[in-house]
């Protein structure tokens, strides 16, 4: 295996037959499911290009911004 699957930022399972991508409407062939951070459990059945996309577009979205400590003071 090249990668170890638990780090990946999204799950990629098949898709059921008679399913049909959500953006596009030609057959499905991928169930895509991101993992953590802010598209954490957006999921949904892809085509092969708009699955493509919908990885770029999870991976790329920035993560948050932290959180202000209650030490740091506001100037």
């Amino acid at each position: 295996m090249a990668s170890n699957e638990f780090r990946r930022s999204v799950s990629v399972d098949f898709a059921p037959q008679g399913r049909t991508c959500e953006w596009c409407g030609k057959p499905a062939e991928r169930q895509l499911t991101a993992i953590g951070g802010i598209s954490h459990n957006q999921r949904g059945f892809f085509c092969r290009s708009c699955g493509d996309q919908f990885l770029r577009d999870v991976t790329h979205t920035p993560a948050p911004a932290p959180a202000l400590s209650s030490a740091t003071p506001l100037i």
